[in-house]
């Protein structure tokens, strides 16, 4: 079974510093919708695992969370895609909980969920977070430079043992072209 676990916000969709907090604010990347109906097509199962700090902070709820969601599932259905679940983390940084990233509670959950191991499944992100996230649960981590990206990249370059073990590409699109089909 092939598996590859997005982060949202930066991977598939544009991000904000003001946070995504309305379905209007959803946008996605060129490309991303594209790359996750690819993947369908080619047999992979699509989970997306987000932290959702504005939940925690107040700034926006768990409808408009939904209407989110539902607008990503509705566009990528229009083009044959889907995901096959989404994982969130609703806590604040400073909330000690074992699912914000990059401690890799979500991740452990999706093991759960699916009964088996994961490791070896791809996770997909834009932050050091996200990598430092798939290195605690073994998984294959993989770095798309929009959203966060270039700013993780430039990070990364400190760390040259770990940089280049990361494969890394301009956007999801990229990255699942060069690296999963």
């Amino acid at each position: 079974m092939k598996i590859a676990v997005l982060d949202r916000d930066g991977v598939i969709n544009q991000d904000s510093d003001a946070y995504v907090k309305t379905a209007a604010e959803w946008n996605p990347i060129a490309g991303s919708l594209e790359a996750i109906a690819k993947l369908n097509q080619h047999g992979w199962l699509v989970f997306v695992a987000t932290n959702q700090s504005a939940l925690g902070r107040g700034l926006s709820d768990y409808q408009a969370f939904a209407e989110i969601n539902l607008k990503m599932r509705k566009r990528l259905a229009e083009i044959g895609g889907h995901v096959d679940g989404l994982l969130f983390c609703p806590h604040g940084p400073d909330a000690g909980c074992d699912c914000r990233k990059p401690a890799p509670g979500l991740l452990e959950e999706l093991k759960t969920r699916l009964q088996r191991n994961i490791e070896d499944a791809w996770f997909i992100g834009d932050s050091i977070r996200d990598l430092e996230a798939a290195e605690e649960a073994q998984l294959r981590a993989g770095l798309v430079l929009t959203g966060n990206g270039e700013k993780t990249l430039e990070k990364l370059s400190e760390r040259v043992d770990f940089l280049s073990a990361v494969p890394t590409a301009a956007d999801l699109h990229g990255f699942v072209s060069k690296y999963l089909i």
